[in-house]
């Protein structure tokens, strides 16, 4: 009696499973849908030499790690877990703009053992003596973008955006590219004081 149970639920079932009329067939892995706010901007209030607009959705701080200099800041993108670091120098004697334009290209390069391609965009705007160049670094690295601009006799400004995740072209591409229109507006908008 027992068996004829267990075999008579068996057949149930596999009748039932089988008039299902919906096709199921596994879905591709995929990442979350991101929805991006509407790009607006303000002018960056950042007590320094140089001002810019930043995106209304970011937060702009005072870096305050050891070693930090006056008028370094951090562009927080917290919905994005991203952040750009901002570092301005005066240029000087101890500063001077070949050396501070050197480590920039060196910060920009040591990510080449992961990147893929490491493009350049020179920046040249002479109505506002703002000239430099922007870094885009393709593939798996920690920073994708990075750029500097100088007035080429006393500001320099150097900045890097970092993700606060393991590097994944495939997942942040997308945030990618959002934030770095927010930058290039960044760039085509700063001024020095």
């Amino acid at each position: 009696m027992k068996t004829s149970i267990i075999f008579f639920v068996i057949i149930l079932g596999t009748i039932i499973s089988c008039t299902n009329t919906s096709d199921y067939s596994p879905k591709p892995r995929g990442f979350f849908r991101i929805s991006f706010p509407e790009k607006t901007y303000q002018e960056a209030k950042t007590g320094c030499p140089f001002t810019m607009d930043i995106p209304s959705y970011s937060v702009l701080r005072d870096d305050r790690s050891a070693g930090a200099q006056p008028c370094w800041k951090n562009l927080d993108f917290p919905a994005y877990n991203a952040r750009l670091h901002i570092s301005y120098f005066k240029i000087s004697p101890q500063a001077p703009f070949s050396a501070l334009t050197e480590d920039a290209r060196t910060f920009a390069f040591k990510h080449t053992a992961k990147a893929s391609a490491i493009d350049q965009r020179r920046i040249n705007r002479p109505e506002d003596a703002v000239y430099g160049l922007t870094y885009y670094i393709k593939g798996n690295t920690a920073s994708n973008l990075q750029f500097f601009v100088s007035d080429s006799t006393t500001h320099y400004l150097r900045a890097a955006l970092y993700f606060n995740e393991k590097p994944n072209m495939d997942s942040i591409a997308p945030v990618l590219e959002f934030i770095q229109a927010d930058i290039e507006r960044m760039v085509n908008t700063i001024t020095w004081k």
